[in-house]
């Protein structure tokens, strides 16, 4: 076991002779076999044991036992308690989650503040195969299929040449003692199903089961390398990022067969499930205007492109409701958007036909005008057009992305829009030849979506 053992760290690349390794040991037979091999290499090592709280008078057991095997190893020691249970409430994850993000970021702790290197944990062969089969019974894709790597970042698996089986014959070889876990027996947990259950009956078709599945894992990996290579070549040519948000071409999902799981490659990044990727697929067949969310991010489905944002973007944007007064001779104002303002009589040499900015007739604008978002239900009258139009048809005909829509703001006289800021004004305030005194009103540079507090010159409704 011992020469099997250095020579897997050898041949894996885990870490080098004159390296400090942290090991994470628990107590168990697979993590005192793995103490005792460190040891008996010889390698430079301390032991770090997490009591989580969970097992009362048990787990104050597992601390003892460990502290005893530092003591009888000579190696340096680290303890830490968590409240478990209280942890997942709060970050409303399950308890073996909240497990696993405390002691990850205690060993992370230790490592900088006594100089480790790695840490390195006691999976084998079989936790492999239950994590296999975990991965497919959730459905995480490709990605979920290569197994527990032997060194992922600062972690190393150093036991992962071997299997449950030899590690006991090892122990009871070497007789040594170990602490068990009586929650491993139950099968209110997926992973002790899965190894109780089903891994028993693999293993008596096929003892050599554990042995076989890792050559098949080190295979995915490879495939799994090729695929990641080829979706980064694509990610770096068709993912934009824009101050509108992330765009993905509606235009390139159509090329790439099977659609599902090319986008379900892209939108991983941003939290979208398989099952969602497949709803947003088939919206390739639906007009467009569908939202789709992550727990991080939204998705709007617009005509050309999918727009994916951040919702903690999304929610800092004020509400749609929020209205702003302007009023007569305020020349500038800041908030909520940049604009500025003037009125001239030399109504022959205003700077018509421009979409930033809005020539009206100022006698029949009531003050103060309003500023708003546009809401559903609103309508104009667009300059060059004939009668009455919806807001959201004017948007199709115009082709605004929903994203666009969303920052749209209104400039209105009493209820009437007057300009819908940086696309149309109204035919209604439009100059005439009657006209004797305008209003010019503009956007200022790169000011059109500014979604800033509102200012002085700008008095908020109530």
């Amino acid at each position: 076991m011992l020469h099997a053992f250095k020579s897997y760290i050898k041949s894996a690349s885990l870490f080098n002779s004159t390296d400090r390794i942290l090991l994470a040991v628990s107590g168990g037979v697979d993590s005192i076999a793995m103490v005792r091999l460190f040891k008996e290499a010889g390698f430079d090592f301390g032991i770090a044991h997490v009591n989580f709280e969970l097992r009362g008078e048990e787990s104050d057991g597992d601390e003892t036992f460990v502290q005893n095997i530092a003591r009888e190893m000579g190696v340096p020691l680290f303890i830490k308690h968590f409240n478990t249970k209280q942890y997942a409430t709060e970050q409303k994850i399950s308890v073996q989650m909240a497990a696993r993000d405390l002691r990850y970021a205690w060993f992370e702790e230790i490592m900088k503040a006594q100089g480790f290197s790695f840490v390195a944990t006691a999976h084998h062969l079989d936790d492999q195969a239950e994590t296999f089969f975990i991965n497919i019974l959730r459905g995480t894709g490709i990605s979920g299929m290569h197994g527990i790597l032997p060194k992922q970042g600062k972690i190393i698996r150093p036991l992962m040449f071997t299997t449950r089986e030899k590690i006991m014959a090892f122990a009871l070889e070497q007789k040594m003692e170990w602490r068990d876990d009586r929650s491993n027996k139950s099968r209110k947990y997926l992973r002790n199903k899965l190894r109780l259950d089903v891994l028993t009956e693999l293993y008596k078709i096929n003892p050599q089961f554990s042995v076989k599945l890792d050559e098949s894992i080190s295979h995915l990996r490879d495939v799994e390398s090729i695929f990641n290579n080829h979706i980064a070549g694509i990610t770096a040519d068709l993912v934009q990022h824009t101050p509108e948000g992330i765009l993905i071409s509606i235009d390139w999902v159509y090329e790439y067969e099977p659609h599902d799981t090319y986008l379900f490659e892209l939108l991983k990044p941003y939290g979208f499930t398989f099952p969602v990727v497949k709803e947003i697929v088939h919206s390739l067949d639906t007009f467009s205007g569908k939202v789709f969310y992550s727990p991080t991010h939204r998705l709007l489905r617009d005509r050309e492109n999918f727009i994916i944002q951040p919702l903690a973007e999304l929610v800092a944007e004020p509400e749609p409701a929020k209205k702003y007064r302007l009023e007569k001779g305020i020349t500038k104002i800041e908030s909520p958007l940049a604009l500025c303002a003037y009125e001239t009589d030399q109504v022959a040499d205003l700077p018509m036909g421009k979409v930033s900015i809005a020539c009206l007739d100022l006698d029949k604008l009531v003050f103060p005008l309003e500023l708003r978002k546009w809401e559903r239900g609103d309508w104009f009258m667009p300059l060059g057009l004939k009668g009455k139009k919806k807001l959201s048809d004017f948007f199709v005909d115009q082709k605004i992305s929903l994203a666009d829509k969303e920052k749209t703001w209104l400039l209105l006289s009493g209820n009437d829009i007057v300009w819908v800021i940086g696309k149309r004004i109204d035919n209604r305030f439009r100059i005439s030849p009657k006209t004797k005194n305008a209003y010019v009103i503009s956007c200022t540079d790169n000011s059109k979506d500014s979604e800033t507090p509102v200012g002085s010159c700008c008095l908020l409704f109530s």
